[in-house]
C-alpha cells in the first residue's frame, strides 16, 4: 500500500507541475500531459480504494 501511496504523491507532482505550466503560459503540450497524469490518478485512485477496502476488512 506504501508503494501505491507513493505513485499517487508522484503523479499527483508531475499533474500539477505540467497543469501549471498549461495555467501560467499556455503551454499546450503541458496540458496534454497533465489530462495524461490526470487519467492516470484516477487509475490509482480506484487501485487505493480496492486495496483500502481490503486492508479494513482484515
Amino acid at each position: 500500500m506504501k508503494e501505491l501511496i507513493e505513485k499517487i504523491k508522484t503523479e499527483f507532482e508531475t499533474f500539477a507541475t505540467d497543469a501549471n505550466l498549461q495555467s501560467e503560459k499556455g503551454n499546450k503540450t503541458a496540458g496534454m500531459r497533465a489530462r495524461k497524469s490526470a487519467l492516470e490518478l484516477s487509475k490509482l485512485f480506484k487501485e487505493f480504494r480496492k486495496v483500502s477496502v481490503e486492508e479494513a476488512k482484515k
